[in-house]
C-alpha cells in the first residue's frame, strides 16, 4: 500500500498553492499528496505542468479528491445542472489524465455540502445520478482514472451513507471505473462495524480515507486501527491509504469541514509537521505494510 496526506490539513482556504506541498508530504514520508479538484478548474498549462513536474522530481504519487458545488451535481433534476456537470468532469477527468493521476474520490455522484433546507428526493436523486455516473465513469475509463464514490455521514450526504449502499449503486452503474471510497471519519458515525464495511466493500473498495473520529491524525482518537488493518488485509485491499485530518478553525475549509474549535493546543507549522510524520509511520506499523 502506498500512504498519503490531503493538502488541506495545512490549510485554511481550498484555493491554497497544492502544488508546494508535494515536497513536504515527501520529505515528512508519505507516498501520495491528494490535491482539490478545486485547483484545477481555471488552472494554466503552465500550472498543470508545474503539479506535473514537482511531481516527478520528488517521486511522488497523485491523487485527486472533490466535493462537487451545487451546479455540477450528477443527481440533479435540473437537466441544464446535468448537462453542466458532464462538462465538468469531462474536462477535469482530462486534466487528470494529463498529470497521470489515476484516483479520483468524494461526494462526485452527487453535490457538497448538501443544503438540508431544500427537499430530499432518494430514489430520484439515485437514479438519476446512477445514469448520470455511468456516463461519466465511462469517460473516466477512457482517462484511465478510477472513479470512486465516497460513502459520506448523514450530514454530509444521504445517497451513500453506507459501504453495502455503495456496492449496490456501483453495481447498478455497471461500469468497471466505478469503485468504492470509504472513509473512517465517515464509517464511524454510519456503519455498524467498520472491518464489516470494508470487507462488504470487498475487491470493490478503490479508495481509502484515514481519519479519527474527531479529525485528527490517525493515532490521536479511538478508531480501532489494528482491526481496520486486518480487514485491509482479509480483503485483500493494496491501494492507496491516505489520511484526510482537518484541526485549523477560520477560512473556508474550517467552515466546510464544521471546526468550531481548537484541535490542537499547538497549531504551528512544526507541530502540524510532527504529527503528520509520527502519524504515517504509526498507520504503517499497525497496518504492517
Amino acid at each position: 500500500m502506498k500512504y498519503g496526506i490531503y493538502f488541506a490539513y495545512w490549510e485554511k482556504e481550498w484555493d491554497a498553492d497544492q502544488a508546494s506541498y508535494i515536497k513536504k508530504a515527501k520529505e515528512l514520508g508519505f507516498d501520495i499528496l491528494e490535491i482539490s479538484c478545486a485547483a484545477l478548474k481555471d488552472i494554466s498549462k503552465a500550472g498543470l505542468d508545474r503539479f506535473k513536474e514537482t511531481a516527478k522530481e520528488y517521486d511522488m504519487v497523485l491523487t485527486a479528491g472533490y466535493g462537487p458545488a451545487a451546479n455540477e451535481n450528477l443527481a440533479s433534476a435540473d437537466e441544464a445542472v446535468v448537462r453542466h456537470a458532464i462538462e465538468f468532469y469531462t474536462d477535469i477527468l482530462g486534466k487528470l489524465e494529463y498529470l497521470d493521476i489515476h484516483t479520483l474520490g468524494g461526494g462526485i455522484y452527487s453535490y457538497w455540502p448538501v443544503d438540508y433546507s431544500r427537499p430530499i428526493d432518494k430514489k430520484g436523486d439515485w437514479e438519476r445520478s446512477v445514469k448520470n455516473v455511468r456516463t461519466v465513469s465511462r469517460i473516466a475509463e477512457d482517462c484511465g482514472v478510477d472513479y470512486c464514490l465516497e460513502v459520506l455521514n448523514r450530514f454530509e450526504g444521504y445517497l451513500l451513507n453506507t459501504a453495502k449502499e455503495a456496492v449496490q449503486f456501483i453495481e447498478e452503474v455497471g461500469t468497471p471505473a466505478v469503485k468504492v471510497m470509504l472513509d473512517t471519519f465517515h464509517m464511524n458515525i454510519e456503519e455498524d462495524s467498520m472491518p464489516d464495511a470494508i470487507l462488504t466493500a470487498g475487491d470493490k473498495l478503490g479508495h481509502f480515507h484515514v481519519g479519527e473520529n474527531n479529525r485528527r491524525v490517525p493515532g490521536k482518537g479511538n478508531i480501532p486501527w489494528a482491526e481496520i488493518g486486518k480487514a485491509l488485509d482479509r480483503a485483500g485491499y493494496q491501494g492507496n491509504v491516505v489520511m484526510e485530518p482537518f484541526v485549523l478553525t477560520g477560512g473556508c475549509v474550517g467552515s466546510d469541514i464544521k471546526i468550531w474549535r481548537e484541535m490542537l493546543s499547538d497549531t504551528s507549522l512544526e507541530k502540524l509537521d510532527e504529527d503528520a510524520k509520527n502519524s504515517v509511520q504509526f498507520l504503517r506499523h499497525v497496518f504492517g505494510r
